[in-house]
């Protein structure tokens, strides 16, 4: 499994929407990593952050959506919660025994590409034009605030 790298094609412009996504590549990298070392507790760290990832990360995600206005954003939670349960899903089949690398490799990427390449970008105008200053320094605003909400 090859490593990915971060590329503008992946960038919303959000800059801590696009520090978090750069968390999925991370993860993606660790899991070739595991394959390549052969180490199953690789894969069990992987899954862990994952799943705060899918607590924290979706949160912040699904707050800036509401707090803009955004009229798509239950059908985006929807999409959200599929994917939480496809990475409890793949904890429990870890936990059971069964090597799940290479089908976690391939959910991420996938999610990678379609979902925040392809659907969050249908929300970043919707949060551009309705938080102004969402890329301001993040220690004012609505962001510093959002940041304490979630992530303190």
């Amino acid at each position: 499994m090859p490593y990915i790298e971060w590329t503008d094609e992946f960038a919303t412009g959000i800059n801590v929407i696009d520090c978090q996504h750069k968390r999925i590549i991370h993860y993606i990298n660790q899991l070739t990593d595991a394959q390549n070392l052969n180490s199953p507790e690789i894969i069990g760290d992987v899954l862990i952050h994952l799943i705060d990832y899918t607590l924290s990360h979706f949160a912040f995600e699904e707050s800036l959506m509401d707090e803009a206005g955004y009229s798509a954003a239950s059908i985006h939670k929807q999409t959200h919660e599929a994917f939480r349960e496809k990475i409890n899903s793949y904890h429990e089949r870890y936990r059971a025994g069964e090597n799940i690398t290479d089908d976690l490799f391939q959910l991420l990427n996938i999610w990678l590409m379609d979902h925040i390449a392809e659907d969050d970008s249908s929300y970043v105008p919707v949060v551009k034009q309705n938080i102004p200053g969402i890329n301001a320094d993040e220690k004012q605003g609505w962001l510093k605030t959002k940041i304490q909400e979630f992530f303190s």
